[in-house]
């Protein structure tokens, strides 16, 4: 496998030697400069190269690949074939599926391609009927997938180009036998990418049987988070954590906050929760129908809701502008998805915020997520629910904080004196206790 490194031209997409139907959707979006990933990716697999890409959430991953594709599958136009794929990306979950043929529906206006995009939750009779004279692209999740090949719905035999996308997460979710089954129908021939935010070493194995004398493009190193986040852990008992995150919404400052939750019943606990204050939430997960799924997120994107609360699963895809914080309510269990959660804030270069909330019992997922990204999380006391038993527990190697004249405020904020009064009894009601000494002051981050 080769580790290179693209050459670098002038600034600019023009610079990537991309057709100007391509070049004039680019403009339209107001994108000036390729990303890293885009910029060092897009000649390779221009070239025809099969390519492992590794970049952080958020850095241009989709159009890294769309716009090889797009090109290559006008400069070489062949009409459709029953039932026939010329371009296959894969991807873990629906809303990612969605997110990605929304992209190749803006990268490729001015091609006149067809796309079409088939996942899983959904009747399938109007995603068969797309599928019936052929496609260019083809978005699609691995089961909804299988059950149409199986039913004889459409053929890979002819599939040009075949992108794995998220495939950490696709191993993360049991799809690998499944990944390996569309492999298998797919001529060898073809070109093949795999992209991810992630790389451990599974997925490295995985390429040696999918990947035909690779590039290898890594714009950061594997499993790091993105400089402009603001990471902080607030140490908490369980039992206030609930009081915890709607002491903090009470900031407006958290403008657009992405939550996440481990399990489908926490997140429809906490949406209750949020919702009974009169803040406004709505919950995306696997129990959801995709109808539900997506209107959530539409109204997340739109701004009728201010939290839209996460499982995991549900998260890949969220692909929203302005997500000004991320709140981890729970730590994940895997190191890895901490990153893709953080992920979904600071965007396209801007900055961001990710706050977690640490129990005792979820101090070894801490320890595991700060070995993973290879720094310490800040410790933020500053609040009314901080726990000096949790956090004496963490370990002084581990230990940190800092009290920055620059932080950020994340919660606290107040309009008077007899309103900061009514709120510290509320919430010191909420609590069965007496706040920390001190707590009423504003909390910076």
């Amino acid at each position: 496998m080769q580790n290179n490194t693209a050459p670098m031209a002038s600034n600019g997409f023009d610079a990537l030697n991309l057709i100007n139907p391509l070049c004039r959707a680019v403009n339209d979006e107001e994108y000036t400069s390729p990303t890293p990933i885009q910029m060092q990716a897009v000649p390779y697999l221009l070239e025809g190269r099969d390519l492992l890409g590794c970049a952080q959430t958020g850095t241009g991953k989709t159009a890294a690949f769309a716009l090889p594709i797009l090109q290559r599958l006008k400069e070489n136009h062949q009409p459709a074939v029953k039932k026939r794929v010329r371009s296959l990306i894969l991807t873990p979950t629906r809303e990612l599926a969605v997110q990605i043929s929304e992209s190749f529906a803006i990268y490729g206006r001015y091609l006149n391609l067809k796309q079409t995009v088939i996942f899983g939750g959904v009747r399938p009779e109007k995603q068969i009927k797309a599928l019936r004279h052929g496609v260019d692209i083809l978005i699609a999740t691995p089961g909804r997938l299988l059950d149409l090949y199986n039913q004889k719905c459409l053929k890979l035999d002819k599939v040009e180009v075949f992108v794995l996308d998220e495939a950490d997460r696709m191993l993360d979710m049991g799809f690998l036998p499944d990944v390996k089954k569309i492999r298998s129908y797919i001529t060898h021939h073809t070109q093949t990418m795999l992209f991810s935010a992630t790389m451990p070493v599974e997925i490295r194995h995985l390429t040696k049987s999918f990947l035909k004398d690779p590039v290898k493009i890594e714009v950061s190193p594997p499993s790091s988070t993105v400089d402009k986040i603001d990471q902080r852990v607030l140490f908490v008992d369980r039992e206030n954590k609930s009081a915890l995150l709607l002491s903090m919404l009470e900031d407006s400052s958290i403008e657009r906050v992405l939550v996440f939750a481990r399990t489908k019943h926490g997140a429809n606990r906490i949406v209750r929760n949020l919702n009974k204050s009169k803040i406004k939430a709505d919950a995306i997960h696997g129990n959801k129908s995709q109808s539900a799924r997506l209107d959530a997120l539409n109204k997340f994107k739109t701004g009728k809701v201010r939290v839209l609360v996460a499982t995991d699963i549900a998260s890949r895809g969220i692909d929203v502008d302005d997500i000004t914080h991320v709140i981890n309510y729970e730590l994940p269990n895997e190191p890895e998805s901490y990153v893709h959660r953080i992920g979904r804030t600071a965007r396209a270069g801007a900055a961001g915020i990710a706050l977690s909330l640490c129990d005792l019992g979820e101090l070894g997922y801490l320890r595991k997520i700060e070995r993973v990204i290879n720094k310490s999380v800040i410790m933020e006391e500053d609040h009314l629910y901080h726990s000096n038993s949790v956090a004496s527990k963490r370990g002084r190697s581990m230990h940190s904080k800092t009290k920055s004249p620059q932080r950020k405020r994340f919660y606290g904020s107040r309009t008077s004196a007899g309103k900061n009064k009514r709120a510290v009894s509320k919430r010191k009601n909420a609590s069965h206790g007496r706040p920390r000494r001190g707590s009423s002051r504003r909390s910076r981050i």
